[in-house]
């Protein structure tokens, strides 16, 4: 279960770029707050604020508890959308939180750490490949699980792990395919001999025919 932290934001007024270009320029971001049964409410966040806290949470699947200025209470909340410009997409321009409901699941993805070296790896050169980094999964927000954990160290060459081998808490769906390969243990590459072209293998032959002859010339020489 992933530990809740908290954001503080403020009621936004007015909509547009133009607004929202204020905003930014003032060190704050936009950011609009929707759930099941609310309207949704236009904020604003302190800009280095979200940038700390996105580098030290796990955006996906971190429950925030989120007070807005003038408010008694908080919402609890998950960050659903993260928008950036192309050129720096480290800083948020705008951003999506949804308020959740103790008891209503929510759909989030929950990074997967490999753990371990496999024995195909140590004991016969192989390559590690991870092929899913994150698993979605849907569950209710107290049941969130921060990662989940896979033990590879028994894996050999070409053995691999799937979905279906992952084991999760009770009370958490897995939501993709089970049959999809979490990661593998990939024999060595062996690199070939460059193959030489055809002009080349000309050369060589041509080049050893004299050889040849040189030879025959010298038996011939001793029979004389």
């Amino acid at each position: 279960m992933t530990m809740t932290k908290s954001l503080t934001a403020t009621k936004r007024e007015g909509s547009g770029k133009g607004a929202a270009r204020k905003l930014r320029r003032s060190g704050r971001v936009p950011a609009v707050l929707y759930g099941k049964d609310m309207e949704p409410v236009h904020l604003s966040v302190d800009a280095k604020e979200v940038e700390h806290l996105f580098h030290v949470i796990s955006v996906e699947n971190t429950v925030l508890d989120l007070r807005i200025d003038g408010q008694k209470g908080s919402h609890q909340i998950l960050v659903r959308e993260i928008q950036s410009e192309p050129d720096r997409p480290q800083t948020p321009v705008h951003i999506d939180f949804l308020r959740i409901q103790k008891d209503v699941e929510v759909d989030v993805e929950i990074p997967v750490n490999l753990v371990g070296v496999p024995v195909g790896v140590r004991m016969h050169g192989g390559v590690l490949e991870q092929i899913v980094h994150e698993l979605p999964v849907r569950c209710l927000p107290s049941l969130i699980p921060e990662s989940i954990d896979v033990d590879v160290s028994g894996l050999d060459l070409d053995d691999s792990i799937h979905v279906s081998d992952m084991g999760v808490v009770e009370g958490v769906e897995v939501t993709i395919d089970p049959t999809r390969t979490v990661c593998l243990v990939a024999a060595p590459r062996v690199e070939k001999e460059p193959e030489p072209e055809e002009g080349e293998e000309a050369e060589a032959e041509e080049g050893a025919e004299p050889e040849r002859v040189g030879e025959e010339a010298e038996a011939d020489a001793d029979e004389d």
